[in-house]
């Protein structure tokens, strides 16, 4: 894989969860100190030696304890919102998952607060602490790439927590449920849909792929699925740029300077496969007969630019809800039967692959 610098910049299974919080005196039994430390360290740091404040702090930190903020009675009661935190609302999947949380938790007669990460993992541990400093009911996050600090603040949290929009890799790695597809089988079904149309020679384009994984994901489905064909070997430029047009139009404009003979172009965003489009209309390239083009998410454009565009579209929608009724059967003392959901994507086939593509 070639990434381009920027054009102008750059533990064990679990079937069951407590619903009691991880309070000052647990802190302080296991820093061997008294709550009245604990809580002194909390308001006044400087107020504690450095060696106790040392104490304090590491088991805070490997216990993934967050202060209640909700004072007096109401401290040992949850209210009733639920912390929602996304890599980004510029994407509109993203925002159509989140729309399906809020309508379905409201009529739930619960709230969401909304944070936006900016795929950043040290910015989603700040908004995690702050939003467990005020005792939700449950969590939300998006995907398995947190800090350490962070999975620790989740699991002590002992509230229903959902990662979505992905797939645990491995047994243990998520924190409570999940609810997401395979981005990785994304790459390959998005490439190899362009082999069965007859392209033999295709490349790769993702944008962000440092910062959000599930990019990189697709691009190794990408290149697997280049493996197993066999016809040429891997063809993938990225860049560390947010995913829009104007990048899709750069990056497609460097890989045919270097590869000039390629048929088949997999964008690992809509946003990208449109700047392609426009590229190929500026140099009067056919698509799809000269160069197919399949894109991910199926954006509102995706069916209306010229030509429409053959995508893989998320099941955002199915995400939300499915999240937010796993979360609610939690509260409401239901069992839920599985606590990883895997779902699928659905290709969807347009002119710019050679459907439909009349004289």
């Amino acid at each position: 894989m070639r990434t381009l610098p920027p054009k102008t910049r750059t533990p064990g299974k679990r079937t069951r969860r407590d619903t009691q919080r991880l309070t000052m005196t647990d802190v302080a039994a296991a820093a061997g100190v008294s709550a009245s430390t604990v809580s002194l360290f909390l308001r006044r740091p400087d107020a504690v030696s450095p060696e106790l404040a040392a104490r304090v702090r590491t088991v805070i930190d490997e216990l993934g304890y967050v202060p209640n903020l909700v004072a007096g009675s109401l401290a040992a009661a949850r209210s009733r919102t639920i912390g929602v935190i996304l890599p980004s609302i510029v994407n509109s999947f993203y925002a159509e998952t989140y729309n399906t949380l809020q309508s379905t938790f409201q009529a739930a007669h619960y709230q969401t607060l909304l944070g936006v990460s900016e795929f950043d993992p040290e910015r989603e541990q700040d908004l995690i602490g702050a939003f467990l400093a005020w005792s939700p009911t449950a969590m939300v996050v998006t995907g398995f790439h947190h800090t350490d600090k962070a999975r620790a603040m989740l699991r002590a949290s002992r509230v229903p927590v959902v990662e979505m929009w992905d797939m645990p890799s491995h047994e243990g790695e998520a924190v409570d449920m999940s609810v997401g597809f395979s981005h990785f089988e994304v790459g390959r079904r998005q490439t190899g849909h362009l082999y069965d149309e007859g392209h033999r020679k295709v490349a790769y384009i993702g944008a962000a792929v440092h910062q959000d994984l599930r990019v990189r994901q697709r691009t190794d489905g990408y290149e697997d699925e280049v493996r197993r064909r066999g016809l040429h070997e891997p063809i993938a430029f990225t860049a560390p740029d947010t995913a829009s047009t104007m990048v899709g139009c750069w990056l497609i404009d460097e890989v045919l300077s270097v590869h000039p003979d390629i048929d088949g172009v997999v964008c690992s965003n809509d946003n990208l496969a449109l700047g392609v489009l426009f590229e190929a209309k500026r140099r009067g390239i056919r698509v799809p007969e000269e160069l197919a083009v399949i894109g991910f998410g199926d954006l509102t454009f995706s069916n209306s630019c010229l030509p429409p565009l053959t995508t893989v579209r998320p099941p955002q929608r199915d995400i939300g809800r499915l999240t937010a009724s796993q979360i609610l059967l939690r509260l409401d003392g239901g069992t839920v039967k599985s606590l990883q959901h895997h779902l699928e994507c659905e290709l969807v086939v347009r002119e710019s692959t050679g459907m439909a593509a009349v004289p």
